[in-house]
C-alpha cells in the first residue's frame, strides 16, 4: 500500500491542496518501505484534477488530509484514490497509526469542505494494510 499524506511542517496539513508537501509513504506488511517527500506542484495554484493526477502518477491508493472539498474527494475516487479526512498529528503518528490499523478518518477540517446532507458520507474510514 502507499499512502500519500498532505504534509505541513511535519503534520498533516489542514488542506489537501494547499500544503507544503506530500508525504508518500509505502508500507508493506507492517513495515515502512519508503517515504519520499515530494514539493506540492500546485501549491500556489492548481487546477481540478491536477493533484489527483500528481497522487496517482506517484503510485499512492491513498490520500490522506485534514480536509477537502467534495469535488477533490470526487476527482480522487475517479482516480481509484481512497480518502481518509479528519486527520490530524504528526505524520509519524499517523504512519504509526496506519501501521498498527487504527487511523480514523472523520469529518473533513477544511472550511470550505461543507457537504449537503445528501452528500455526506457518514460514519468514518479505516486503513488496513
Amino acid at each position: 500500500m502507499k499512502i500519500a499524506i498532505a504534509e505541513e511542517g511535519g503534520s498533516v496539513s489542514q488542506h489537501f491542496g494547499r500544503t507544503q508537501a506530500y508525504l508518500f509513504v509505502e508500507i508493506e506488511e507492517g513495515k515502512i518501505i519508503s517515504k519520499e517527500l515530494i514539493p506540492n506542484p500546485g501549491a500556489i495554484s492548481h487546477t481540478p484534477g491536477q493533484l489527483p493526477a500528481f497522487v496517482a502518477q506517484n503510485h499512492a491508493n491513498w490520500i490522506v488530509a485534514g480536509g477537502m472539498g467534495p469535488m477533490a474527494v470526487n476527482l480522487f475516487r475517479q482516480n481509484n484514490i481512497e480518502v481518509v479526512l479528519g486527520i490530524q498529528g504528526t505524520t509519524d503518528s499517523v504512519i504509526q497509526k496506519i501501521i498498527d490499523g487504527t487511523l480514523e478518518g472523520g469529518e473533513s477540517l477544511c472550511s470550505h469542505a461543507h457537504l449537503s446532507p445528501s452528500e455526506h458520507e457518514h460514519g468514518h474510514k479505516h486503513i488496513h494494510e
